[in-house]
């Protein structure tokens, strides 16, 4: 019988290595590996994902785009894609679209 990780903990150590401040990822440098793509998440301090880009294809996924279209409509302060929510939110979709 094997020991099961819950798939956060997994989530969180694979979005770990892409993990950066709103600061940080100013002067770090930018470089998204092919098929990819940045989202910076958080209410206070905003932090950098790497995410998929098959991502983007998923209803899920789309309808925190729109919240993002709403909110900041196609000027993101950051210079990349803002999404609206708490970094749990985005960890808790993620996982979910990881076990698809």
């Amino acid at each position: 019988m094997a020991i099961r990780v819950p798939a956060i903990m997994h989530v969180k150590q694979l979005l770990r290595w892409s993990f950066l401040s709103g600061k940080e990822a100013a002067f770090s440098n930018k470089i998204v590996p092919k098929g990819c793509f940045a989202v910076y998440v958080g209410e206070d301090q905003k932090k950098r994902f790497i995410l998929p880009i098959s991502y983007l294809n998923e209803p899920s996924f789309q309808n925190l785009l729109n919240e993002a279209t709403e909110e900041f409509g196609f000027d993101h302060p950051m210079g990349g894609l803002t999404i609206p929510c708490r970094e749990e939110v985005l960890i808790d979709l993620t996982s979910r679209l990881k076990r698809l």
